[in-house]
């Protein structure tokens, strides 16, 4: 793992908590986009030494609204960067890690993702993130 790469925040509505990250805290968003993949709404924030994603759900049925459903809004998962994913992923199942996804899939930014399974992550949902070499 390089380093955190960005925490996951699950939210009703993006507008409706932007100001909050813009105007309360002084932050820049960065830019906003959808990830079909996920049926989410993204919206990328920096706040210096990390950045903060916010994540909208698009449908009832994405895995966020389940998340919100469940437990509200607020921390979804914390993301890793990493230059190698596949590399990373079989690393972690060898030493016993269970994987959401067993291949890294599209994720925000053009980046590669793929989430270990909270029971190894002792509760926490974390993200491994390859992002594209410009």
């Amino acid at each position: 793992m390089n380093k955190v790469d960005h925490i996951g925040v699950a939210v009703h509505s993006i507008d409706e908590v932007l100001s909050f990250y813009t105007e309360t805290l002084s932050f820049e968003c960065l830019h906003i986009e959808e990830v079909p993949s996920e049926n989410i709404r993204v919206a990328f924030i920096d706040a210096g030494n990390v950045k903060i994603e916010l994540l909208e759900p698009l449908h009832e049925s994405s895995t966020v609204a389940k998340f919100i459903e469940k437990r509200g809004q607020g921390i979804h998962h914390v993301a890793f960067g990493v230059n190698d994913i596949e590399a990373r992923i079989n690393e972690l199942k060898h030493k016993g890690v269970r994987m959401i996804q067993d291949n890294p899939k599209p994720g925000a930014g053009g980046a590669q993702v793929a989430f270990l399974h909270p029971k190894s992550g002792h509760g926490v949902l974390y993200e491994l993130c390859e992002k594209k070499k410009d």
